[in-house]
């Protein structure tokens, strides 16, 4: 059976969004592959070296943009993370400068909370309640 082994956060800047993944959200560089104007690069979390790389993917096709600013534009987040604690994560990330736009809220079992990720998307954090 199929299994995920990689997903993508389209990005408007590669450096930048490596950057925010690594130094503001603890993922680590996985695959870094120059491909003329870009790279195939991935992340992974810190504690799962050889789990799901998430691909931070340029957002150089039309449609692309077009996608993302839709989403911004109704507050949709393009992806979720989960955490252990949102509340937690949100105190830590807010410290250090990263700007939410739904801080932490109850919805039924879980928590969740929504940041900016400096690179176009709106990304959920959840965790169980």
């Amino acid at each position: 059976m199929p299994r995920i082994n990689v997903t993508s956060v389209l990005v408007d800047d590669q450096a930048k969004a490596l950057k925010f993944y690594t130094d503001m959200l603890g993922f680590v560089p996985k695959t870094d592959v120059p491909l003329g104007e870009y790279r195939w690069l991935t992340v992974v979390g810190a504690n799962e070296p050889d789990g799901v790389e998430l691909l931070l993917e340029p957002d150089a096709h039309p449609a692309a943009k077009a996608f993302k600013r839709a989403l911004v534009e109704d507050g949709i987040p393009l992806t979720s993370f989960a955490v252990d604690d949102v509340a937690a994560v949100h105190e830590d990330l807010v410290a250090r400068g990263v700007t939410f736009t739904q801080a932490p809220t109850a919805m039924g079992p879980m928590v969740t909370a929504v940041l900016d990720d400096t690179c176009g998307n709106l990304i959920q954090l959840t965790s169980p309640a």
